[in-house]
This record gives C-alpha cells, structure tokens and sequence, in this order.
C-alpha cells in the first residue's frame, strides 16, 4: 500500500513540474557587451489530466436470459464430400434395381401360376370332352354311308347337270372318288359312271374325252369343262358345278374355279 502511494506522489509531483512557468532571460544576465538582445520566453500552461489510479474496475452483469440471437438453434448446412454422393446414388441405384427385380419376379410367378392353372382348366375340359364323345360314340349306332341319289332314267346332258347338282355340299378328299370324299376329277368321274360312261382319273386326261365344243356360248348342260388343274360339270348360263377344295367342298359356281387359265369343253352325250 505504501508503494502505491509513493508511486501516486511521484506522478502528482511531475505533473506540477510541467506547469510551472520558465524564468525569463534579461540583459543582466550577460555582461559580454551591449549587442545583446533582451528576450522573455514563457512556457504556456499545461493542464494534465489527472488519472484515478485507485479507483477500483467495476463488472458488468448480463442478464441471463438475454437473447443472443439464438445461436444455439441456427441450421448450418452440412456439405457432403463427392465420395459421399457417390455412394449414396449407388446404394439408391441398388435398391431400385432390387425393387424392381423384386417386380419383375412377382409378375413371372403370377404369369406361371396363371398358364399353369389355365393348362389344368383346359386339360380338364379336355378329359370331359373325350369322356363324352366317347359315351355318345358308345350310346349312339354307327354311322351308315350316305345312299348314292337314284340316277335319272333320261340318257342326256341335261340329266347329267341335273344329276351332278344333288351332291352339293359333299366333302373334298384329295384322292377321293366317292360321294363321302372325292377331288375336282373324281367328282365327274364318279358322275359319269352313274350313266355308264368311264372317264379318265385325271383332270388333264377328261379335257381330251369326247367331242370338242368350240365356245363356251355353243356349251350344253351336262359338258365337262377342264384343263390340266381342275374339272367341273356344266350346268349353263356361264355356271358350273365342282369340287373345289376341303374348306368349300362341292359347290356351283361360275368359271372364276378356273384361275382365268384355258380350258377345254368336251361333250360325251
């Protein structure tokens, strides 16, 4: 404490020092001659500012619930590195593509599920059809052969047109010369020996029997009308009737059966 106070005089003491005012020089003070100017100098006053060295520091309080700002609660973004990012669409890439073979298998099982209970149906109503047409062919007597049409008693072209056109709907069987399934040439064949005239099997050979009719407007009912691929019986007024294929069997149709290719017109009667 003493000290402080030493120190504290020694400051006040200076301070004084400064203010004082310096004495002033005159001519009597040098005695070398008379060439000496006279001069007063003074210094100005000087306030200082005296320090409180022993006032003591004073704390300030802060009330505690002051708001700051709230720098507790601020949101500060997270910034993620490029490995980060990466392995993060890699890991979402993953899981879509796991969710969609996921998928993809769920719809191919249910597909399969599906075709196979369909196969069961099918196999089933299959089983139930066989199993009846079985019981009916059983049950039901077999199945006789279509009588032939009795042939007219009159020889002529007219009766054979006449005759050939009861046979309409009859099946086509390749080969075939019977009214249960015959071709285009066997179908004439088959008409013609009803009146007791043989033809040749084939189309191509029927286009050279008989007696050349030279145009289609000089033909009669009852000529036959062929070439190499086809044969058919005329019937008149353009019109013939012919076997045509397996889906149509026989039918009455105009020349069209013929493709547009020549033909030949044969009379036998």
């Amino acid at each position: 404490m003493k000290r402080s106070i030493s120190i504290a005089t020694a400051v006040v003491a200076a301070s004084l020092a400064f203010t004082s005012i310096a004495p002033a020089a005159t001519a009597a003070d040098s005695q070398s001659g008379s060439n000496y100017v006279v001069s007063t100098r003074s210094f100005p006053k000087v306030n200082v500012a005296k320090a409180n060295f022993f006032a003591e520091a004073t704390s300030t309080e802060v009330d505690k619930d002051s708001n700051w700002g709230g720098l507790g609660s601020m949101d500060v973004p997270q910034t993620k590195s490029t490995a980060e990012k990466e392995a993060e669409a890699r890991a979402q890439a993953e899981k879509e593509a796991a969710e969609q073979r996921a998928q993809e298998e769920a719809a191919a099982k249910a597909a399969r599920e599906q075709a196979a209970a369909a196969s069961r149906d099918q196999a089933r109503e299959s089983l139930t059809d066989t199993n009846a047409n079985t019981a009916q062919q059983e049950a039901a007597p077999a199945a006789q052969p279509a009588a032939a049409p009795s042939v007219p008693t009159s020889k002529n072209g007219a009766a054979i047109a006449a005759y050939a056109q009861k046979f309409i709907g009859a099946p086509y069987v390749s080969g075939g010369t019977t009214p249960s399934g015959w071709d285009c040439s066997g179908f004439v064949m088959y008409v013609f020996s009803r009146f007791g005239i043989n033809l040749p099997r084939t189309s191509g050979a029927q286009a050279g029997v008989g007696t050349a009719v030279p145009s289609l407007a000089e033909a009669q009912p009852g000529d036959i009308i062929a070439n190499a691929n086809h044969a058919a019986i005329y019937i008149g007024n353009g019109m013939i009737v012919n076997a045509l294929n397996p889906a149509q069997g026989t039918q009455v149709t105009n020349l069209s059966a013929f493709g547009g290719a020549a033909y030949s017109i044969r009379r036998v009667l």
